[in-house]
């Protein structure tokens, strides 16, 4: 097998040949590659996702390593107590898909079991929120080991235990901390609240030393649990009891029943074109994805010069269309297991002028003018990572702990820290005084409910730019050696195709569930989709149908065009993709 030659990190890069005053290459200068590409913010887990691809694995896989090694080389931010959305694109299939595996309320906890004797939203400016930002009660139920095991199961090429050996490997022999990693845990007091964080990071009550080998033998143990059970190794039987036990010593809500009810959401992502170019986003409830595409259908308003890309009015237009954006999801954006997100609205040419009508070309416009609108400071510790492999499959991922080694709680004898996405509800819903994402009726708190982000894996396919496929950060120009890669070939059905549909996907011979279970995915909406000649569509509805049997249906699905003629008098809406090159896979940028 051809070994992967190139490596771009986000901190520091393989191919350095000369010393530098940074210890990394200017992302203005991207690494290029021709057989595939790792980018995560750490250098040892990068190598590990190289490694898996070098071992003959496919983007998935090398997701999967890369995911679970973040939790040891980025305890602030790479997890698996916390939770996150995956985009997957498929060459065989040609089709992309949106991973939900964001973390959940516990089941049976209402706000009276968090809050006592408050009530909400009148009695919010009386509570101290701290106890749904750090501590036992702060954290929600963790979804990354679902997440990225539910892709390797339906994607992944090699064995979990395979995946997983050199993660496993990492964890024993240890890693050197570094002077970020020792600062990450100075500046984050609530690991000194909890004996077990304290124990790992801050040996005699201070971080662990620069240059230090820190081994996690608790997390190489939970790592060789999880590859040999998989994900029954995490929701179940060991690891699940020592979660349990945990939380009733320390107050928390966890049961069995959020562990054995939690399942991973897959869907169709939301789509839209700029300038010819197809961006995939995430759906809901990422809210990010809307802040993408609200943003791109503003900008599509707009002419712009190759002259103009440093010109102050460009990064004024950037950041009033952010702005919206950011405003469009604040209000009805949410878990669309609890909400109908009204995405014909919120995405409509109709809403677009409404954003347009007040943008001054002259100066910013207050949040409070577009809406009232709370703005608060987030962390910035959420981590995301792209993948690449030699046949063009790819992996847009972003996860989180919430807040820098999110709740601060270490669970006893995993090594796993855990999340404080507890944090993440509207918990000022019902105040009529209030309007903005505090107050949003779609991210209100209920039980069992998934908190709204704005983590936005996104993936941006061109029909133009000569180069197939890059897979960095937003802030890098693409790459320029072609990587060969497969178009989407999707067709998008409106509301009342359910029956059909299953019909369809009964005669693929999947063993589909008749009544309840439909292969059928998220409402994805196009604005002006490019019209190029479609590409060859393989015979991919039987695994199509069954990845999706085995997730939660909604209405809209996407299937090959050539099957459209099996629907009599059907009036879904074409897609015609063709040999469209993945432009880049990137985290969005973040404006508030």
């Amino acid at each position: 097998m051809k070994s992967i030659s190139f490596l771009f990190t986000l901190t520091l890069c393989l191919v350095a040949k000369s010393a530098s005053y940074i210890d990394y290459v200017s992302p203005y200068h991207p690494v290029v590659g021709d057989s595939g590409m790792v980018v995560s913010q750490n250098k040892l887990s990068s190598d590990i996702g190289i490694e898996i691809l070098n071992k003959g694995g496919n983007a998935v896989d090398a997701a999967v390593a890369v995911g679970f090694s973040l939790a040891i080389t980025l305890p602030r931010a790479g997890n698996l107590g916390g939770g996150g959305f995956m985009l997957v694109y498929i060459k065989d299939m040609d089709e992309a898909f949106f991973i939900d595996y964001r973390s959940q309320s516990p089941l049976n906890t209402g706000l009276k079991d968090i809050f006592k004797k408050y009530n909400l939203p009148k009695d919010y400016k009386k509570i101290d929120f701290n106890i749904v930002k750090e501590g036992y009660k702060a954290s929600a139920l963790p979804g990354t080991v679902a997440g990225l095991l539910d892709a390797h199961e339906n994607f992944g090429s090699l064995s979990l235990e395979e995946i997983l050996e050199p993660v496993i490997s990492q964890a024993k022999e240890g890693i050197i901390v570094t002077y970020d990693l020792n600062k990450a845990i100075e500046s984050t007091p609530q690991l000194l609240k909890d004996a077990e964080s304290k124990r790992i990071y801050l040996p005699n009550g201070k971080p662990i030393e620069v240059g230090t080998r820190m081994i996690r033998s608790d997390l190489a143990r939970t790592f060789e649990i999880i590859a040999k059970n998989g994900k029954d190794g995490f929701y179940k039987g060991e690891i699940k009891n020592k979660f349990i036990k945990a939380m009733k010593e320390n107050g928390g809500f966890f049961t069995e029943s959020d562990f054995l009810n939690y399942k991973v959401n897959s869907g169709a992502p939301l789509m839209s074109s700029y300038r010819n170019n197809l961006v995939i986003s995430a759906g809901p409830p990422s809210g990010g994805g809307v802040v993408l595409l609200t943003s791109l259908n503003i900008l599509n308003n707009f002419k712009f010069k190759k002259s103009d890309s440093n010109a102050t009015s460009t990064y004024h237009l950037l950041a009033e269309s952010l702005r919206r954006g950011h405003n469009n999801r604040s209000h009805h954006v949410g878990d669309p297991s609890f909400y109908k997100v009204p995405f014909d609205e919120l995405l409509s040419k109709k809403r677009t002028k409404e954003f347009i009508k007040n943008l001054s070309l002259k100066k910013a416009t207050p949040s409070s003018k577009v809406k009232p609108l709370r703005v608060l400071n987030e962390s910035r510790d959420t981590t995301h990572y792209s993948i690449i492999d030699k046949d063009g499959n790819a992996v847009s991922n972003t996860y989180t702990l919430g807040y820098s080694f999110g709740s601060g709680v270490t669970i006893p004898g995993t090594g796993i820290l855990m999340n404080n996405q507890m944090n993440n509800f509207a918990y000022r819903y019902g105040d009529k005084s209030i309007e903005g994402r505090v107050g949003s009726p779609a991210n209100r708190y209920e039980p069992g409910k998934r908190p709204m982000s704005t983590m936005a894996p996104s993936m941006v396919l061109s029909p133009t730019v000569p180069s197939p496929l890059a897979a960095m950060p937003l802030t890098s120009p693409p790459a320029q050696k072609p990587l060969p890669a497969r178009p989407l070939t999707t067709a998008l059905f409106q509301d009342g195709w359910q029956l059909a549909l299953a019909k369809i996907c009964r005669k693929s011979h999947q063993p589909l569930a008749r009544k309840s279970l439909i292969c059928a995915m998220a409402k994805t909406r196009i604005s002006k989709p490019p019209f190029i000649k479609p590409a060859r569509i393989g015979a991919v509805l039987p695994r199509l149908c069954k990845y999706r049997a085995n997730h939660y249906p909604i209405t809209t699905s996407m299937i090959p065009m050539r099957l459209l003629n099996s629907l009599p008098n059907s009036t879904s809406q074409r897609l015609p993709l063709s040999n469209m090159p993945i432009l880049a896979v990137f985290q969005s940028i973040k404006i508030i």
